[in-house]
């Protein structure tokens, strides 16, 4: 009879081998369910360790940001009943120390917050629209658009738009945002009429951005009377930030950057695939050229007073996507405060590094995230997980 065989070859042994086969597979996917399931919360928990260290070192950064400059040393417990107190004044009557600090240090520390947060988010945008970690903000040529426009404005005058009036000082900004933002739609003109590809969109902002820039050059040669004040423009600088003009980069820059999270589910479904995310609703063309304005309307704004600094959207988003992996629900929070500390550290190190001179912004995030960037292509770069 079959179940005596001594073969094991009977109807019987085949059942059997047919249940172990399929034990085997059920094994299997538990053992695949529980690895996701490990894997999401390993990530959770690196989250909130960027978070909370981010956090930290980003009030440590502010708290020394007002104490330390090159006008002077103020200690840490003093600033801050200093600042304390010109809070509770409303910013009148105020002392030497509590003036210095209320009207000159916070609101540089302000900008420098709101500006290290809007760059990061928009280089995560840019990266996940692209497809291609090595994106930054400025790809698609806003920046050499917005630094054109500016120096069109300082070149020609004021004058040449003279019902301004008392209001000229906001000028410069405002042919900023104009400027990234043409720039910005002749780069999308030019990458969709090659085909719309990721690699298409690059090489169009490099186009772009170079013939902005060749054109800037003409309108440098053309202000050799303010060209120092145009060299600090083009590599950043807080030095001019006034509480006038830090809540006009603080306000829309935080905002639009948290306004981008509520986006950040469509995010992860476009990283997918645009067949996939069509397929679960997503419209893929709208959600692609929306953003994409969004992100070189905050790209604009965040250059428009404190000119371009560049390699925060590039070292901070690539730097969280190897860490936390593809969930934009973990990046992009975490961009925002990782970009916002870089920022305070940037700023306090170009005020104090060569004090009482003071070096552009734009240099020491240059010389930070070169090293930075570097380190992680090459030792990490195969770990990207995006």
């Amino acid at each position: 009879m079959a179940e005596d065989d001594p073969k094991g070859k009977g109807p019987a042994a085949g059942i059997i081998g047919r249940m172990r086969r399929s034990f085997n597979r059920m094994n299997n996917e538990i053992a695949d369910v529980n690895s996701d399931a490990s894997e999401i919360g390993i990530k959770r928990r690196r989250f909130w360790v960027i978070v909370t260290a981010g956090l930290i070192f980003s009030i440590l950064m502010f708290l020394v940001t007002i104490s330390i400059s090159s006008g002077g040393i103020i200690p840490i417990d003093h600033a801050l009943s200093s600042l304390i107190s010109a809070i509770q004044k409303g910013g009148q009557n105020l002392n030497t120390e509590e003036l210095y600090i209320y009207h000159s240090r916070l609101p540089r520390a302000v900008a420098a917050i709101g500006v290290g947060a809007g760059l990061a988010v928009a280089g995560c945008m840019y990266q996940a629209l692209i497809r291609n970690p090595l994106v930054d903000p400025y790809i698609t040529g806003v920046s050499s658009g917005a630094g054109c426009f500016a120096i069109a404005v300082s070149a020609l005058g004021a004058s040449m738009i003279p019902f301004l009036g008392e209001h000229s000082t906001y000028l410069i900004p405002v042919a900023a945002i104009i400027g990234g933002l043409i720039a910005f739609t002749v780069t999308i003109i030019v990458s969709e009429g090659a085909g719309g590809s990721a690699t298409n969109y690059i090489l169009a902002g490099v186009i772009v951005g170079l013939a902005f820039s060749s054109v800037q050059t003409l309108f440098l040669a053309m202000d050799k009377d303010n060209l120092a004040d145009v060299m600090w423009w083009l590599y950043g600088s807080f030095s001019n930030v006034t509480w006038e003009n830090a809540f006009l980069v603080f306000v829309p820059a935080v905002g639009i950057s948290l306004l981008a999270l509520l986006w950040a589910r469509e995010f992860n479904l476009f990283m997918m695939g645009e067949d996939q995310a069509s397929q679960v609703g997503l419209n893929v063309r709208r959600f692609k050229a929306l953003m994409m304005v969004v992100a070189s309307v905050l790209t604009s704004i965040c250059v428009a007073f404190v000119g371009i600094i560049g390699f925060v959207g590039l070292v901070i988003p690539h730097a969280c996507r190897m860490f936390l992996g593809g969930d934009h629900r973990l990046i992009m929070p975490a961009s925002m405060i990782l970009g916002a500390c870089l920022m305070l550290f940037s700023d306090l190190v170009a005020r104090i590094a060569m004090a009482p001179t003071e070096i552009p912004v734009g240099a020491v995030t240059a010389m930070i995230g070169t090293p930075v960037f570097a380190y992680m292509l090459m030792r990490r770069g195969r770990e990207y997980d995006g």
